[in-house]
């Protein structure tokens, strides 16, 4: 039986939920990733570590993701859509309201940097009013966007939206010399490619490797995650 709560009929919903399923939700953003990149990039990476937990574990249903975050640090490049921090921290908070009506537990998961503090916000205040939230954000060493380790990544999920020809160094600079910068301007003011690093050399099999290593980090999480906590 699929894990996609979106396929399930509700009498089925209801059963797996009563039985303690517990609802995972990947966060992304519909933002540039360079010349070479989907936009998805980062909803995509979040979508494949439910999928791996949900694998890894019966009692996980992963519902439809959310590919709208605060990304107006990627303003001016064209297919970039955001909901600004606001939005996006009220989005979470009714959504899980909503979900915790049938689930005991939600587990978020949260693939785009710019979304830290908003959904961060979001889960101080559901915790506030007793919801079994959990929020996990993957993080990795390497480049920061669209650099070689989102380029793996994407090579090993989804080869055929990777243009490699296509694919162009941008700003090198260790992020913490960059972080004023994209504060006050943006991506764009740093790297008109709109990639922060160098996707040259990047493959899928570093890709899946990092993902199977991203993916053991969120398992590890769930499983300690003792039920009626307010992680």
């Amino acid at each position: 039986m699929s894990a996609w709560v979106a396929d399930l009929p509700w009498p089925v919903v209801r059963q797996r939920a009563a039985a303690g399923a517990i609802l995972a939700v990947p966060l992304g953003s519909t933002e540039q990733h360079g010349p070479h990149l989907p936009l998805s990039t980062d909803t995509d990476i979040a979508v494949a570590l439910c999928c791996r937990l949900a694998a890894a574990r019966d009692d996980v249903l992963i519902a439809p993701p959310v590919p709208y975050g605060a990304s107006d640090e990627h303003a001016g490049f064209a297919g970039t859509l955001s909901i600004g921090q606001n939005v996006l921290e009220h989005l979470v908070t009714r959504l899980v309201r909503s979900a915790c009506e049938t689930f005991g537990r939600v587990v978020l998961v949260s693939a785009h940097g710019g979304n830290a503090e908003a959904v961060t916000r979001a889960v101080d205040r559901l915790h506030a009013e007793s919801r079994d939230v959990l929020l996990h954000m993957p993080h990795w060493e390497g480049e920061p966007h669209a650099g070689r380790t989102e380029t793996a990544m994407v090579l090993s999920m989804r080869p055929e939206r990777v243009s490699m020809a296509d694919a162009v160094a941008g700003d090198t600079r260790p992020i913490g010399q960059l972080m004023p910068l994209l504060r006050t301007g943006g991506v764009r003011s740093v790297s008109p490619s709109g990639v922060l690093g160098d996707p040259a050399g990047a493959t899928a099999a570093e890709g899946s490797l990092l993902l199977d290593t991203l993916a053991a980090r969120l398992i590890k999480e769930v499983t300690s995650w003792p039920t009626g906590s307010r992680s």
